[in-house]
């Protein structure tokens, strides 16, 4: 098996309506803002899961035992690069502006949705944007964070 590099192979969109978010459609998809090339290549922050454990040893027990409880994500945040003239992206995520985060990976940009295609969607509340400080030689950029105001689905398929 070959190993798959992640270089040109990331989608990531903002999809404002999917109905069914374990099963979006390609229509629901297209409706929505690429963000991928906008994005810095950091941009992604926090959309790691980390399971929480819940402890189920007995005082008898030999060995300390756990099962899987809830599961977390970090602190939330998509990082842009400013665009020049009109920035829809900057103008769309407002404070309290509610979207999901769709991102399918393994998967060269440029190809169109097709069903039965991977993808995580992340329903999302945005925050209040940051601009990054000032430096020289840098593009400017804004980082919004969000929130998860549902529960993901991280293994979705297209419809």
């Amino acid at each position: 098996m070959a190993d798959v590099i992640i270089d040109g192979y990331i989608k990531v969109w903002s999809v404002p309506t999917i109905a069914n978010l374990a099963a979006p459609t390609a229509a629901e998809l297209n409706a929505g803002v690429a963000w991928e090339m906008n994005l810095t290549q950091d941009g992604l922050a926090g959309f790691e899961s980390t399971t929480n454990w819940v402890d189920n040893a007995a005082l008898g027990s030999t060995f300390d035992t756990r099962l899987p409880g809830t599961v977390a994500f970090g602190d939330m945040g998509v990082t842009f690069k400013w665009q020049a003239g009109t920035d829809t992206i900057y103008n769309t995520l407002v404070y309290g502006y509610q979207t999901n985060v769709v991102i399918r990976a393994r998967v060269l940009r440029t190809t169109a949705w097709t069903a039965s295609q991977l993808v995580e969607v992340y329903p999302v509340t945005c925050g209040q944007f940051t601009r990054a400080p000032y430096e020289r030689n840098s593009l400017a950029r804004f980082t919004v964070p969000v929130g998860l105001n549902s529960e993901p689905q991280l293994r979705a398929v297209v419809a």
